[in-house]
């Protein structure tokens, strides 16, 4: 399995020749090293409905690959509206057979809507999540834009994760002190930091969080946006 950070919290995952993105926000990122048009994915997934989340999801699934766009109901119903062909619209603590690869959806705790401007509305777009996908035996966890919660605990028992992909920035997520909390909750074989660094608001020292992480015992990577991994299947 190949993971792809394209920066802020999108991430690419491939098993095989299929692949999934989660949150594709790139045209909108100035630390991106990829432009929409560039990705080839067999599904989007969504984890809550901030433009700094789906702002590529739409010309992602349907101008370039026909893919279906995965996320909570209300969020794909919009989706559906933004001209994407093929949504799921799944709901908390189900699980998504994509063919390739499962996706569960657990958890997350943060806000999620659509602010227009234009008519000084706020689109109510369903519960926040992170998602559980399992391929080639691994286990990989976006966890969403999320705060700290004790049944991170629980999932990390329950679930055990290979890959955590965990927001630090602080202000609209937690930042790296509850951060290394969740990391140990998670107990996963690798922890990355993600949703930081993009903007001046969330600047963090991601190097100083994975020094901290492996304080505790916890193995953590930085990655760049445009850098990849691969990980052995099971």
């Amino acid at each position: 399995m190949k993971i792809n950070y394209h920066g802020h919290a999108c991430i690419q995952i491939q098993t095989g020749d299929k692949s999934l993105i989660i949150d594709p926000f790139l045209s909108g990122n100035p630390t991106a090293k990829i432009k929409p048009e560039d990705i080839k994915v067999d599904a989007v997934l969504l984890t809550h409905a901030h433009m700094d989340h789906i702002l590529d999801a739409a010309p992602i699934a349907s101008a370039n690959n026909d893919a279906p766009v995965v996320s909570i109901v209300e969020l794909a119903s919009y989706m559906s509206w933004q001209g994407v062909k093929n949504t799921v619209g799944m709901n908390m603590g189900g699980t998504c057979d994509l063919g390739f690869a499962k996706a569960k959806m657990v958890q997350a705790f943060h806000s999620s809507g659509i602010v227009i401007e234009e008519t000084k509305q706020i689109l109510y777009a369903g519960m926040p999540a992170g998602f559980l996908v399992f391929a080639e035996g691994l286990t990989i966890l976006h966890a969403g834009d999320t705060s700290l919660f004790s049944d991170m605990k629980m999932i990390g028992e329950r679930h055990p994760i290979d890959v955590v992909f965990l927001p630090i920035g602080d202000f609209y997520t937690m930042g790296p002190e509850d951060a290394l909390q969740a990391a140990e909750w998670y107990n996963a074989k690798l922890t990355v930091p993600i949703h930081h660094s993009t903007f001046p608001g969330i600047k963090q020292d991601a190097e100083l969080f994975v020094k901290q992480l492996e304080a505790r015992g916890l193995k953590g990577k930085v990655m760049a946006p445009g850098d990849e991994i691969e990980i052995a299947s099971r």
